[in-house]
């Protein structure tokens, strides 16, 4: 929390060496509308073979402080489409003149609504939820959606413990998820943090629906923040790509957020 504007651009390649592995491309943006108030936006492009889904989200947050507390809660409006990426015409597997192609082209539209909160209690104690997607309407001919939806959740805590030995933080955390059509997982966090946070590594593992191994790098030079993830499954199709990378460039603007 605090009075910084932050924008983020993250890159991630979910099965790296794979041909037409899942690519996303993500721009954010957040901060302090007036007193209280917070706004963010956000662009996402993600690319698997020939699939293509873009989202724009508009978010809003208000807070709420006490002596000890520091909460925010949060709506967020999403635009999302699903479609094919754009093919050459002499590609041998695709018709233009094709209407079922066309119509998969250009894709079905919806509109999504979430909410969610996100809190630090006596600055250590971290927690959240999210109910994303709880609102999903199809803008592009509604009455052909007919596909039963599950309300979804996220849930998340976590504890920091400063000033341990040589100026070491540790902060384990957990976060639960309960997707639509995604099996429910829980992801398990371990992070440290040296030299007042400047240089940042965990560990994560994650349960449920796959088991996952992840590792993170980061560290901060200023009002730049960058990070660097890579998490391999103990599935068998783990023996056919490089694992997921990922990569996260922050820059805060204005004053530093606590």
């Amino acid at each position: 929390f605090g009075g910084s504007h932050n924008i983020l651009l993250n890159y991630r390649n979910t099965w790296a060496s794979f041909d037409a592995s899942p690519k996303s491309l993500t721009l954010s943006y957040d901060g302090k509308l007036i007193d209280r108030v917070g706004i963010g936006a956000l662009l996402m492009q993600d690319n698997f073979g020939s699939l293509k889904t873009s989202k724009a989200q508009l978010s809003f947050s208000y807070g709420i402080t006490s002596s000890k507390n520091d909460v925010r809660f949060g709506l967020s409006t999403e635009f999302v489409q699903h479609g094919l990426n754009n093919r050459d015409a002499d590609d041998p597997n695709f018709d233009p003149n094709d209407p079922l192609a066309q119509l998969r082209r250009t894709g079905t539209q919806f509109f999504d609504v979430s909410i969610g909160a996100y809190g630090v209690y006596d600055g250590k104690f971290s927690y959240g939820f999210a109910l994303p997607s709880l609102i999903s309407s199809r803008l592009n001919n509604p009455t052909t959606n007919n596909t039963t939806r599950e309300i979804g959740f996220i849930f998340n805590a976590g504890y920091k413990l400063d000033a341990l030995l040589n100026d070491i933080s540790l902060e384990p955390s957990i976060i639960l998820k309960k997707l639509n059509n995604v099996p429910t997982h829980v992801d398990l966090n371990l992070k440290a943090g040296f030299l007042e946070d400047k240089f940042l590594g965990g560990v994560s593992y994650t349960v449920g629906g796959d088991k996952r191994l992840g590792f993170l790098l980061g560290f901060k030079v200023s009002n730049l923040d960058l990070y660097y993830t890579y998490n391999v499954s103990t599935q068998a199709f783990q023996d056919y790509n490089n694992g997921a990378h990922e990569f996260t460039v922050k820059y805060k603007i204005g004053k530093k957020a606590l």
